[in-house]
């Protein structure tokens, strides 16, 4: 029996979108971004926590609310794949099974559980009507931008509109069947979404072991036992569960709660509570400014905000492999990160220096500290592992030894488990990351008292993209840089630059030798 290949990652595609003419890549566990600027990586990074917000909402994540199925497709699937009494036992039997199998261990950590026909089926008709959600697709995605009309992201010139693709085999040997496809256009007329069936010869199976699908499995136990006058055989709830249990696998890592902290984190970090108390002021005299519309955020910038105005209610979130919080603190900031509650139950923030009996109001903090704050609150109180943490110039406000330092810590971020995704203009943060890939390539013996021996990621687990501005078409194309041993690293053109320089020196250099000489010869 065939099982769906955990090495291979999803693939994005798109093209004409924002100033993207075409980008073709992977989802891997360490993501980068790199290119000039207004090639669009901040497009591509916004667009990627857009999808982790449809998929993790519609596949009934526990951090949105999901969006119901529209009454057709409801009554479509109602009528094609009715919950009779036989089927429901079939089912509850089969989930009786998969559950003794992983409680028992009788399956290993890494086995799939492939789904029994009449499920499989159910499963397949739903994939092939995905079409039915691209408009609410488009609503996120236009939400994390902050527009409301998401032709305005089409790449300006192009007519044929923008093309969001999403493309994964459902089986280890890619080549035997057909994969999962969906495309999604961004027209000026309405979005429109096309999803390629999965063929009935294709097996669908689920990884029973995750915390989430435990989750899952769960809940269809606990409906399957409620009374049907109750709601416990909806079918529109079961349907979506049921989904889920192979979108899990299908749509990883989207599926996933994402983090957004945009590259103006810093400035926000000191005026926060100044952007929300005038949000909140002109919203409370909305009736009386009728010629003042109020600002419109877009989506990652407010839920940043929104994030750092509930920090308070949340509990710090535990880590399997260390607290990845308190490694940064120790390892750069040389001190802590609080966040307390005011009088007004606001969450004010404050760092306190190693050695400090007080602490010192964030705003006051060095640069450096109000930049990497925001990473602390994250991983300490909202990201765990599965999740992907999207950071714009991780660079910013950082010395050269810093930017390596953060680097490291990063790596380490991804070997609990966390995906990371990062936009950068820095030569510091490449170099280090071809530093952590050639580690990776030593035995372990070998790794004694190297820098980052401990983070090593391997070149499977890192992409970096170059996002590379071209005239014909007009827009930026998107590539891998593959590592580049001869090299010594990712050939992203940071080098170029200081070939340049040098080379500007050394004609200035001569041509104030050559006044020298001239004037001494006079």
């Amino acid at each position: 029996m065939t099982t769906p290949t955990q090495t291979e990652p999803l693939k994005l595609t798109v093209s004409n979108f924002g100033p993207i003419a075409k980008a073709d890549i992977d989802l891997r566990p360490l993501t980068v971004f790199v290119g000039p600027s207004n090639t669009g990586k901040s497009y591509l990074a916004i667009l990627i926590y857009a999808l982790h917000r449809f998929f993790g909402n519609y596949i009934g994540s526990r951090h949105f609310k999901f969006r119901p199925m529209s009454p057709i497709l409801h009554s479509s699937i109602k009528e094609q794949h009715p919950f009779d009494d036989d089927n429901l036992r079939r089912l509850a039997d089969w989930i009786r099974d998969v559950s003794a199998q992983v409680e028992t261990k009788s399956v290993s950590d890494s086995a799939r559980v492939q789904l029994p026909d009449f499920i499989a089926s159910m499963v397949r008709f739903l994939f092939g009507n995905l079409s039915e959600f691209s408009e609410a697709i488009a609503e996120e995605i236009g939400r994390s931008f902050g527009i409301k009309d998401t032709a305005t992201l089409i790449r300006h010139g192009n007519r044929d509109g923008a093309k969001i693709t999403l493309k994964r085999h459902t089986s280890e040997t890619s080549g035997r069947f057909k994969p999962f496809e969906y495309e999604l256009a961004l027209k000026k007329a309405k979005p429109e979404g096309v999803a390629i069936p999965i063929p009935e010869e294709t097996p669908l199976h689920i990884n029973p072991h995750t915390e989430e699908m435990e989750h899952v499995l769960a809940e269809i136990r606990e409906a399957l036992n409620t009374p049907k006058d109750r709601g416990g055989r909806d079918v529109e709830y079961l349907t979506r569960e049921l989904s889920s249990l192979v979108l899990f696998d299908v749509v990883s890592p989207l599926n996933n709660a994402a983090h957004y902290l945009p590259a103006a984190r810093t400035g926000v970090m000191h005026a926060h509570r100044v952007v929300v108390a005038s949000l909140i002021k002109q919203a409370s005299h909305a009736g009386l400014q009728h010629d003042t519309p109020l600002p419109a955020l877009p989506g990652v910038l407010a839920d940043f905000l929104e994030r750092l105005v509930g920090l308070s209610d949340l509990p710090m979130v535990r880590h399997n492999k260390g607290n990845l919080a308190a490694s940064l603190e120790q390892q750069l900031l040389k001190g802590e990160i609080h966040s307390k509650d005011s009088e007004t139950g606001y969450p004010m923030f404050s760092y306190r220096p190693h050695g400090w009996q007080a602490d010192l109001p964030l705003m006051n903090a060095s640069s450096m500290v109000s930049e990497l704050a925001p990473v602390v609150l994250y991983l300490r109180h909202f990201v765990k592992p599965g999740d992907v943490l999207i950071i714009e110039e991780p660079e910013s406000h950082l010395h050269p030894a810093m930017q390596v330092e953060f680097i490291r810590q990063l790596a380490g971020v991804v070997r609990a488990g966390i995906r990371v995704m990062l936009t950068t203009h820095s030569e510091w943060v490449l170099d280090e990351l071809a530093n952590l890939v050639r580690v990776s390539e030593l035995p372990k013996a070998q790794r004694k008292g190297l820098a980052g021996a401990n983070v090593a990621v391997s070149s499977d687990q890192l992409g970096v993209w170059l996002f590379e501005p071209k005239q014909r078409p007009k827009g930026s194309v998107v590539k891998e840089i593959p590592f580049d041993e001869d090299f010594g690293g990712f050939r992203s053109g940071f080098d170029d630059v200081a070939i340049g320089t040098y080379n500007d020196y050394a004609e200035i250099s001569n041509r104030i030798e050559r006044t020298s000489e001239h004037g001494k010869s006079r």
